[in-house]
């Protein structure tokens, strides 16, 4: 089974966040209501787009996305 994309995206989590990345990271963590079992782009990239929280961080969903699918190749 694959990884979620919420798990995948923990790996840039950083107390202080120095880039986007682990930006998004630790907004999706404090983000109670983030849907943490999906794996679909559109499911995942729907919530991104309306929920105010991402709305300066949906170019670096899409490149963090673009990662998640590359490594969760079989």
């Amino acid at each position: 089974m694959s990884k979620s994309f919420y798990h995948f995206v923990m790996k840039y989590r950083e107390p202080k966040p120095r880039n986007n990345k682990e930006l998004l990271a630790n907004r999706i963590y404090d983000d109670l209501d983030f849907p943490k079992n999906l794996i679909s782009y559109n499911d995942v990239s729907q919530y991104i787009e309306t929920t105010d929280l991402y709305s300066s961080l949906a170019s670096t969903f899409d490149e963090v996305w673009e990662e998640y699918t590359t490594n969760n190749k079989s």
